[in-house]
């Protein structure tokens, strides 16, 4: 059962999330300072910090659960499932559990990665320590199937599937306001990138 004081911090949490993806929008990323969000979320710039290391942070409030959801797949893997078919099911429920990568702050975070070298080194960082965490982790549940080379391959092809359809997709403002078409979008394209992989049709170990 959650407590209520983390309650407490997920609701304070998620308003300063929203008031810094307001504050960003309305009067620019430079623009908007840590003191200013922290008022708006009705907390001290010091209590701030007890939340996130830094502005640019908040651009990527999920990206933890992601990683979580992407390892969780794995280790809950059935007997027929595939590296391939982990990893999707990982996608499929991170898309029915949030609208991080399909809403408004999605759309804010890539124009801002564009934008903003803060926010650009940051998510380069964030999403190489999720891709190397994803693939030792495939490589150790996936012996016989992957080697680290294969591993970091797959989850690279998962990965850039993943970014480069959201980066087409969240260009035009009409498909924002439709976070689950958005979602069945990435995932056919996903679907596409991985369907070497899938049901054992990708290369193994053996083939080397």
């Amino acid at each position: 059962m959650v407590s209520l004081r983390d309650r407490k911090r997920a609701r304070t949490r998620q308003a300063l999330v929203e008031v810094a993806a307001e504050l960003f929008e309305r009067q620019g990323y430079d623009e908007t300072t840590v003191a200013q969000i922290a008022a708006g979320a009705e907390i001290g710039t010091r209590t701030f910090f007890s939340y996130f290391p830094g502005k640019e942070h908040l651009v990527f409030p999920e990206s933890d659960q992601r990683v979580h959801a992407a390892l969780e797949a794995i280790d809950q893997r059935g007997p027929e499932d595939g590296p391939a078919e982990v990893l999707l099911r990982a996608l499929r429920r991170v898309g029915d559990d949030s609208d991080d990568m399909s809403g408004r702050l999605a759309a804010l975070r890539l124009r801002l990665i564009r934008e903003v070298p803060a926010v650009q080194g940051l998510s380069l960082r964030m999403q190489l320590d999720a891709q190397r965490q994803i693939a030792t982790h495939l490589a150790a549940a996936f012996p016989e199937r992957l080697d680290e080379v294969r591993a970091a391959a797959l989850t690279g092809a998962f990965v850039g599937a993943v970014t480069g359809a959201l980066q087409v997709l969240l260009e035009r403002e009409e498909r924002r306001d439709d976070p689950a078409a958005v979602q069945r979008a990435v995932q056919e394209a996903v679907d596409a990138a991985l369907a070497p992989w899938v049901s054992g049709a990708g290369p193994d170990r053996s083939d080397r």
